[in-house]
């Protein structure tokens, strides 16, 4: 029940109500209060309007009048005039992932919704990558009613029964790429005791021919990929020396191979026999380098010796440059320039002709043994520094200007390039020991491997440009697979291919 009274003010009343038979009783004790003659108006929520459109503030007016009298408003119509869709859809999150299914997931949906609320017509995702955030970063400015004929397009959407349009049925039912996945575990694991744990040197190669040579004390030992099988090729014991170095000739079975003592020796390994040796340095050489029948050969007396192997080993050509001893040489892959790298910290490149390096590079702040020239941009060379530099840089050797660089927070030991794609590998000392494949310009890193339990010191790839073999102090030798095969031999391998068997 429901009671209402106006009492007097010096009276009170007391309402006893009873909701059944267990409620207790309540005492509500009420005063009276004036019953107002005319209802009051509420003026309007001034603390909202700045969420209305300004045709409905307009209606409403300051409050203090009735909108009717000024100007009649029947319906709230909102504005868009500032939404720009195109803007506010650019902000969406996106992906980092690029490599795994999520992040194409993500990528396709947002193709999508540029299809149908966009009109961006995108059907493959690979060119919506540049194409979309063109369209999103500078978005046209459409008129609100186009009055024109209906497309063909527009025709035919309308007798079909899938909700989205026909471009977005073809970036739905576009075959997935197949992504490219790389084994944290090596395939092979070879032992290599005595494998000697020196920054300086450089003992494992991979020729041509798929076989793997390495210099373990005072011998040199060649592994066949093909057939795994492993010959003793030279002992130095006898002679009171120990190997320091090693490496293959481009395209022929020499085998150079450089020592404690300063000499540097060359072997036909199909014979197994000692051809040449030289004797041009005074301390041990750590750096081998060819370049057809040039043999570039770095010592710790800190000089570069260039000579051509079929001249008499007095003919030889001395490059002073370096302060300390020279660990690291690569010649570019159009065989025109040299790139040194020393213990004082200096990047030097030759010419074949100069006595004295044409450009210096001197960011490094450590030793600079890991070098390597890209083979997809011409005049593209990469560096690395040591425990105090841990920096990867890259070089225009055109124009002689640092391009970019990157923190790899350990020791940086070897580089090497990708003979397929625009990635390359790096091998790491203190105090990480691992091997980071990267993008590049991007230098956003791939995968990351691990393993060795000691600085990773060596590194070759296969002649293939598929694996690579790494060497370390634990005395192993890890080989992965890190990168895919060129398209040039998958398309040779092709039954389809007519022009495979023309020679």
């Amino acid at each position: 029940h429901e009671y209402k009274s106006y009492l007097s003010s010096h009276d009170t009343i007391a309402l006893n109500m009873e909701t059944g038979a267990s409620s207790p009783s309540r005492n509500l004790e009420c005063k009276p209060r004036p019953l107002p003659s005319t209802p009051t108006k509420r003026a309007p929520n001034r603390q909202h309007l700045g969420h209305y459109s300004p045709q409905l503030r307009h209606c409403l007016g300051n409050g203090t009048g009735s909108p009717s009298k000024e100007k009649s408003c029947d319906r709230f119509i909102p504005t868009r005039t500032g939404a720009q869709w195109e803007n506010s859809f650019s902000l969406t999150p996106e992906s980092h992932n690029e490599n795994g299914d999520e992040g194409r997931e993500h990528q396709t949906y947002r193709c999508l919704l540029q299809n149908e609320l966009l009109g961006a017509k995108i059907d493959d995702i690979k060119l919506s990558t540049d194409d979309s955030n063109n369209f999103l970063r500078t978005p046209h400015k459409r008129r609100l009613f186009h009055y024109q004929s209906p497309s063909r397009e527009h025709e035919e959407q309308g007798y079909s029964l899938s909700p989205v349009s026909r471009k977005s049925q073809k970036l739905l039912t576009s075959p997935k790429k197949s992504l490219r996945k790389i084994s944290r575990l090596p395939y092979k694991v070879l032992d290599a005791p005595e494998l000697q744990d020196d920054f300086y040197l450089n003992l494992v190669d991979w020729s041509y021919s798929n076989v793997l040579t390495v210099g373990l004390n005072t011998s040199v030992y060649l592994w066949s990929a093909c057939t795994s099988q492993v010959t003793r090729l030279c002992d130095l014991s006898c002679e009171g020396d120990t190997v320091t170095s090693v490496g293959w000739s481009d395209r022929t079975h020499l085998l150079a191979v450089g020592t404690n003592r300063g000499r540097v020796q060359l072997w036909d390994t199909q014979v197994q026999k000692r051809t040449a040796i030289f004797e041009a340095h005074e301390s041990r050489v750590g750096a081998l380098a060819w370049n057809g029948d040039l043999l570039c050969s770095g010592s710790r007396d800190r000089f570069i010796i260039q000579r051509d192997i079929h001249t008499p080993p007095q003919q030889f050509k001395k490059m002073a440059g370096h302060k300390q001893e020279v660990c690291g040489l690569k010649w570019s892959p159009d065989k025109q320039h040299l790139a040194s790298g020393g213990n004082d910290n200096k990047l030097f490149v030759w010419n074949q002709s100069s006595l004295s390096p044409v450009q210096r590079y001197t960011d490094h702040v450590a030793a600079v043994k890991a070098i390597a020239w890209s083979p997809h941009q011409h005049g593209l060379l990469a560096s690395g520094g040591g425990t105090a530099d841990q920096h990867i840089r890259f070089w225009n050797t055109l124009t002689g200007q640092p391009l970019q660089s990157i923190a790899t927070g350990s020791q940086v030991c070897n580089l090497a390039w990708s003979k397929t794609t625009h990635e390359f590998v790096s091998t790491h000392g203190y105090s990480q020991h691992q091997i980071l494949v990267w993008k590049y310009p991007s230098l956003q890193q791939v995968v990351c491997l691990t393993g060795h339990n000691c600085r990773v010191l060596y590194l070759a790839m296969s002649p293939d440009g598929q694996s690579i073999v790494t060497g370390a102090g634990d005395e192993t030798l890890r080989f992965w697979n890190v990168f895919n095969k060129s398209r040039l031999q998958k398309e040779s391998r092709s039954a389809l291919n007519l022009f495979s068997s023309i020679r």
